[in-house]
């Protein structure tokens, strides 16, 4: 989906739904990771995650557009437009809009690397997370050298 599909669902949305046009920017922001979706209140542009379209598919993305579009009309008509607010959870309900979206599968990441490390005299094992300088260090029970394993 590019941006003027993108636009023109917005807009058909809007009117199907809330009997109103949309008369600003919908687009998607790379940036978000944690949100399907904002509405800014300055621009009343409507940023949504393309990691959610392509995640969930079409009917996911009606749904954060349907509320993303109750904070855009709610604010624009001076009415409460927050997720606290009556009037938001009210139309919410109305027009079938979920409160929160679906959230996104997590990249897990690699194993971190647990560094090694042998004091050469009591033998004892330390390990952590980063790497140190054995040139600075030494076993903290026998004050000896360390070496890496």
């Amino acid at each position: 989906m590019d941006q003027k599909q993108l636009q023109a669902l917005v807009e058909q949305i809007s009117i199907r739904v809330f009997g109103k046009p949309f008369r600003h920017t919908a687009f998607f922001n790379p940036r978000l990771r944690t949100t399907g979706g904002r509405y800014m209140l300055q621009t009343h542009n409507i940023e949504l995650n393309k990691k959610h379209y392509e995640q969930f598919g079409e009917e996911e993305l009606i749904a954060i557009i349907k509320h993303e579009l109750c904070h855009y009309h709610l604010h624009l008509e001076g009415k409460g437009y927050r997720h606290r607010d009556r009037d938001f959870r009210e139309l919410l309900q109305k027009v079938g809009a979920p409160r929160y979206c679906r959230p996104l599968a997590r990249n897990t990441k690699a194993p971190k690397t647990i560094y090694t490390y042998i004091c050469t005299s009591c033998g004892l094992t330390y390990r952590r997370k980063r790497r140190i300088n054995i040139d600075r260090y030494v076993c903290g029970r026998c004050r000896s050298k360390l070496k890496r394993s």
